[in-house]
């Protein structure tokens, strides 16, 4: 199983997907000029709720269509996947994950934008966004098949298996082996059994529920891990510089990568890996968060993908660099074996000998149980659109039953699973978000041009 999954993650993430989502979202950058880091400081406002209406159509606002997003984006990617980009990749890997959440800011943006331009109905008569009513919706039913396309993969992309099987590692590794209670199939099962039992209570409340378990659980989430890294930081600062520095070299020395080469050299390898741990981080041009900004109580498509844009920043830029900067400034890349989440809990040991590890604990465990709600909402969304929205509750209960699976599973099988199924739901999400993007530069100018009335 580990061996195919390799295989099928290694053969979907191959030249023409990094072209279409660097490429794609590099052009996506320079056809707004610019426009994620030119409207930053109104993305904040719209976030703030200045521009809010109870009158406008959608279910949620517009924090917590985000806290949605995020909760989802910041889980494992920022703990485990980092880790595992520096353990194979080294420093390096950091700098090409920066590259694919600036990318991914603008990828965010047009998406997003879209999931609000081009919202459709499911079979129930509810009001639903997301790359499978864009592609119809903006598109036709002649691009139905790519619509299916995503949905189906989007059902596979959304199970937990990468949160639950990490969690699991944690605990294991953090808890209950250093206190001496032995860690197997029978300990496993009965965490499985928690977690499965926890997000049962959530996620059969349905998108209200979650979002509000989302608003209240990733603030408290972030400020908790900024203050953790902040302190290894501080006991390190005298070598931050150095390693901050070595991230720029070794992107382009790849010095440090362990890995098969790729495109004939261990650069391209580099370049790939940074690129595919940013995606599975940020999932800027996968399209799940569309689904969940589709949702936003908003009638001005621009608004919501600006505020969408904030995500690849907070998540990646921001997130996973402490993640980096703690696992490198500690040394434990070079001095352990551990990989995924107990490396980055070796980082936490190494600057905070006893308590470290189980704050770290609880920031993984929010980290998880977050992204575990989110999750749900999208697989169950794709579900709705296949066989209609009476039946996608019938989702959850396949969600739950993985959540078992993926405890008993390979680390590295669950990983390339997703990466490889991640890569299946880039390809119709970024193939039409391209064909309808100048739709959202021109909604963008009647926004721009709105804006600058109101404010003479």
């Amino acid at each position: 199983m580990e061996r195919f999954f390799e295989n099928f993650a290694a053969y979907v993430w191959g030249l023409p997907l990094i072209v279409l989502l660097i490429g794609g979202g590099l052009y996506l950058l320079i056809l707004s000029r610019f426009l994620p880091f030119r409207y930053i400081g109104h993305a904040f406002q719209v976030l703030r709720g200045k521009y809010d209406s109870p009158n406008d159509s959608g279910q949620i606002s517009h924090f917590k269509a985000l806290s949605t997003a995020l909760s989802s984006t910041i889980g494992m990617g920022n703990i485990a996947g980092v880790a595992v980009a520096i353990s194979i990749g080294g420093p390096g890997a950091m700098f090409w994950m920066w590259v694919s959440a600036i990318v991914g800011m603008a990828t965010k943006f047009f998406t997003c934008s879209l999931a609000i331009m081009y919202r459709g109905k499911d079979s129930a008569g509810e009001i639903q966004g997301g790359p499978m009513y864009f592609i119809m919706e903006g598109l036709g039913k002649s691009w139905k098949p790519l619509a299916i396309m995503f949905s189906f993969f989007g059902m596979v992309g959304a199970l937990p298996v990468v949160n639950a099987n990490q969690l699991t590692q944690a605990i294991n590794d953090i808890v209950l082996i250093p206190n001496g209670v032995e860690a197997g199939l029978a300990s496993n099962l009965v965490i499985a059994f928690v977690l499965a039992s926890l997000t049962s209570i959530i996620i059969f409340g349905g998108l209200k529920r979650i979002s509000n378990a989302a608003s209240k659980l990733v603030p408290a989430m972030l400020l908790l891990y900024f203050v953790l890294v902040a302190i290894i930081l501080i006991a390190n600062y005298e070598v931050v510089p150095k390693y901050i520095l070595l991230i720029f070299t070794d992107a382009f020395a790849a010095a440090n990568y362990k890995g098969d080469a790729f495109l004939g050299g261990v650069l391209g390898a580099l370049i790939l890996l940074g690129i595919r741990r940013g995606a599975f981080s940020n999932e800027a041009g996968i399209g799940t968060a569309p689904m969940a900004h589709g949702a936003a109580k908003t009638n001005e498509p621009i608004r919501e993908g600006l505020v969408a844009m904030l995500g690849p920043a907070i998540d990646t830029l921001a997130v996973c660099t402490l993640t980096a900067l703690a696992i490198l400034v500690t040394g434990v890349w070079e001095t352990t074996s551990d990989n995924g989440v107990s490396l980055t809990a070796s980082a936490f040991n190494e600057t905070m000998p006893v308590y470290g590890k189980y704050l770290l604990m609880v920031c993984v465990l929010i980290f998880s149980v977050s992204s575990l709600f989110s999750y749900s909402y999208y697989g169950s969304k794709c579900l709705g659109f296949l066989i209609g929205a009476d039946k996608k509750h019938y989702y959850n209960y396949i969600y739950i039953l993985s959540i078992i699976l993926a405890v008993m599973a390979p680390f590295s099988a669950m990983l390339n699973l997703i990466d490889g199924v991640f890569a299946l739901m880039a390809l119709p999400t970024m193939i039409s978000t391209l064909i309808l993007a100048p739709k959202v530069i021109k909604e963008f100018k009647k926004y721009s041009n709105q804006l600058k009335q109101n404010r003479t």
